[in-house]
């Protein structure tokens, strides 16, 4: 009798790096000519970034920076929900954007069905916010893998406690 094999599919974003990122982002917008005298700031509440800055322009501005230090700190910009442009004290314009955390009931869907069309001996259930793909062979597990990186999925996932 064989023994089952498992992987976890999980939807995360490291507020720690996300931190650093921030930090980095702040740090150089600082020293850039275009934002001097500039009002811009980045803060993190819980899992919600709140971006703040003189006008649109810079806000898009502040954005691409950000995305960039997130980028080259491994930190997924799919999990990244931007809200909408809102004015702000000061004369400033100010965006909230969320970082999803988990894999919702909408995705898990599209998940399960992207296991079931590859046609393999593997079962698939969800837990909370992730989703526990078994089977006996590591060669299907790998393939379910392979199948759900190809796939064009809204947020981006992570396999762990592969087993």
């Amino acid at each position: 009798m064989s023994k089952e094999n498992s992987f976890d599919i999980v939807s995360k974003v490291d507020l720690s790096e996300v931190a650093n990122a921030i930090n980095i982002t702040l740090k150089e917008i600082k020293n850039r000519y275009d934002f001097k005298g500039s009002k811009s700031n980045i803060s993190l509440e819980k899992d919600e970034l709140i971006l703040i800055s003189d006008d649109e322009f810079k806000l898009e501005q502040l954005k691409d920076v950000l995305i960039g230090k997130l980028i080259r700190r491994g930190v997924p910009t799919k999990n990244i929900q931007y809200g909408k442009i809102e004015p702000a004290s000061g004369g400033t314009v100010r965006q909230r954007a969320k970082l999803v955390q988990g894999i919702d009931k909408e995705n898990a869907k599209k998940i399960n069905t992207i296991i079931k069309n590859t046609g393999l001996k593997v079962k698939s259930q969800v837990q909370d916010d992730q989703i526990r793909v078994s089977g006996k062979s590591k060669d299907d597990l790998q393939k379910v893998i392979a199948a759900i990186r190809e796939a064009d999925l809204p947020i981006d996932v992570q396999f762990v406690n592969y087993r």
